[in-house]
C-alpha cells in the first residue's frame, strides 16, 4: 500500500513502520483520523505479510510521537467550538470512533508478529501509550517520556492503565497518570517501563539487532508464543482494559468542568492550540 502519513518498509523478516509527520512531532488524531487509519493499516499488512516475522514501530524527526494532535482532538467528533448553542456530539459518535481507536491499539497491542518501539526524543500522552502496545521498547536514555494528557482531566484514566500497573506496580503507575511528570529513558528503564535504553547514537543499531535476534525464531513458534500470551493477557484481564478505555475516553470528552478549573477545550477556543497546551502544564510548575 501507499501511505502519506507512515512510511512501511520491509527488509526481509522485519517490517518497520515509521511515523511521517515530523513536522507535528508525529502527533495523529488516533481516533478518527486518517492519518491513523493509515498507521493501523500499516500494522495490518505486517500482521498478513507471512515472511514478516519482526514489526519496529518508530518516528521521523525529532520525536518517536507526543501523542494526539490537540489542534484536532474534538473536532473529530463533531465538536463546535464550544460557543452557545452549538450541538454537543452525540455520545453515539463518540462511542463509535473511540471503539474503532481502541480496537486497532489492541490489534497491535495482540499483533501475531514480534513488536519492538524504537523511542528517541518525546514519547509522550498517546505516543507512550502507543510504545506501550509492544511486547519490547528500546529507548534512548535522553528520550522523554510521560502521559501529559492525563493533565487535560483524564485522573488517572486511559488506554491502558491495567497494562501501565502491571508493567511498573501500582503506586508507580499511579505516580506517572496522576502527575503527568515526564521522566527521562533512563529513568523509565530503572522503573521496568521499557525494555532497554541505549545511548541515542546507538538506538537504530541496537534496536535492528535486537529485531535480527527476534527474526530467529520460527515463524510457527513466534505465532505460537504470541498465541499463548494472548491468552495470558485474558486472564491478567488486559485485553479486557481496552473496553472499559474507550468507554471511560468517551465519558471524559463529555466531562463537566466547574468555574475555576482549567478547561483545555476552552483555552483553545479561546487562545489557540499553542496557549492551551503551554497553559496545561504552566499549572505543574514547581509543584511536581
Amino acid at each position: 500500500m501507499k501511505y502519506k502519513h507512515v512510511i512501511y518498509e520491509k527488509e526481509g523478516p522485519i517490517a518497520r513502520v515509521i511515523m511521517n509527520k515530523p513536522e507535528k512531532l508525529n502527533a495523529y488524531v488516533f481516533f478518527g483520523g486518517e492519518d491513523a487509519k493509515e498507521m493501523w493499516a500499516a500494522f495490518e499488512e505486517a500482521a498478513e505479510d507471512d515472511e514478516v516475522k519482526v514489526v519496529i514501530w518508530k518516528g521521523m524527526g525529532r520525536a518517536f510521537s507526543v501523542g494526539h494532535d490537540l489542534s484536532k482532538v474534538g473536532f473529530v467528533y463533531g465538536f463546535g467550538t464550544g460557543k452557545p448553542g452549538e450541538k454537543r456530539p452525540s455520545q453515539r459518535i463518540r462511542l463509535k470512533l473511540d471503539r474503532q481507536g481502541t480496537d486497532a491499539s489492541m490489534r497491535v497491542f495482540l499483533h501475531p508478529k514480534i513488536t519492538i518501539a524504537q523511542v528517541h526524543g518525546y514519547c509522550l500522552a498517546g505516543g507512550l501509550w502507543n510504545a506501550m502496545l509492544c511486547d519490547m521498547i528500546v529507548a534512548s536514555e535522553d528520550a522523554q517520556l510521560g502521559l501529559t494528557e492525563q493533565r487535560m482531566g483524564f485522573g488517572g484514566s486511559g488506554v491502558a492503565v491495567a497494562h501501565l500497573i502491571q508493567t511498573v506496580g501500582l503506586k508507580r503507575a499511579l505516580d506517572l497518570l496522576l502527575t503527568g511528570r515526564i521522566i527521562s529513558g533512563k529513568k523509565a528503564e530503572e522503573i521496568g517501563l521499557v525494555s532497554y535504553v541505549v545511548p541515542s547514537e546507538r538506538l537504530e543499531e541496537e534496536t535492528e539487532k535486537l529485531a535480527q535476534a527476534m527474526a530467529l525464531y520460527p515463524a510457527d513458534g513466534i505465532a505460537l508464543g504470541k498465541a499463548t500470551r494472548n491468552l495470558v493477557y485474558d486472564a491478567l484481564g488486559l485485553t479486557a482494559s481496552f473496553d472499559l478505555a474507550y468507554i471511560s475516553h468517551t465519558m471524559f470528552t463529555n466531562l463537566s468542568f466547574e468555574p475555576g478549573e482549567y478547561n483545555f477545550f476552552k483555552e483553545r477556543r479561546d487562545k489557540g492550540t499553542g496557549a492551551a497546551y503551554k497553559g496545561r502544564d504552566e499549572r505543574y510548575a514547581g509543584l511536581v
